[in-house]
């Protein structure tokens, strides 16, 4: 009975983390479509992107694709460093980010672009961050795994025996200078993302606590 009840639990921490990852990752389609620079990781994969499309043969690269490529490189580097980082979330983030990414962009691709207002690029630069920043929260708060590149920072500090808050300011410049030097999208929209995501996650993290819990001890 405890072993069914365990692998239900399971279950469900899956559940969750994926229904976090589609709204962390419709919150970056967000970002992306507005085009005024989006979260730091995925102006790094915007700049990567661009330069692999560039690449005779290479066409069919999208922006999802070069995403989970980047995620797994991380991966494996880490089971070089330390594999008891990764959990199953780790590899459902890697595999399903990208795809869910494209999906959204799929959907919207004809409400809103960089020929839209100023205004509404703004606003809806500013909600996909609140949507990042929310969907983030179920993720971690799943414990079923982090993904590949929310893992760099910590298993920096870890590491490093640093302040985590200090390794992530560092890690996220580091991905907005490559990105930026390869052509990746750097903005206000990344700015506004540096200023509301982290706020936004604290006021989120202990409300989707307890609605992971809820959702344990009801199911």
């Amino acid at each position: 009975m405890a072993d069914s009840k365990g692998k239900k639990d399971i279950f469900l921490r899956i559940f969750i983390l994926l229904i976090g990852l589609s709204v962390a990752h419709f919150g970056v389609t967000l970002f992306l479509m507005a085009d005024l620079g989006s979260d730091p990781f995925n102006v790094l994969v915007q700049g990567i992107y661009r330069n692999i499309s560039k690449i005779e043969g290479f066409s069919w690269m999208s922006h999802g694709y070069t995403h989970m490529g980047i995620c797994f490189l991380i991966i494996l580097l880490l089971l070089v460093i330390d594999k008891s980082y990764i959990k199953i979330g780790t590899l459902l983030c890697m595999f399903c980010g990208g795809p869910i990414i494209d999906f959204f962009t799929f959907l919207l691709r004809d409400m809103i672009s960089a020929k839209s207002p100023m205004w509404i690029r703004l606003m809806v630069n500013g909600i996909g961050c609140v949507i990042l920043a929310m969907g983030m929260t179920l993720v971690i708060k799943s414990e079923a795994g982090t993904g590949p590149n929310d893992l760099v920072g910590i298993v920096l500090s870890d590491k490093l025996k640093k302040k985590f808050s200090i390794v992530r300011v560092v890690v996220d410049l580091i991905f907005i200078i490559l990105g930026f030097l390869l052509g990746g999208t750097f903005g206000v929209g990344t700015v506004i993302c540096a200023i509301l995501v982290g706020p936004v996650a604290g006021i989120f993290l202990p409300k989707s606590e307890k609605l992971v819990m809820w959702i344990l001890n009801r199911m």
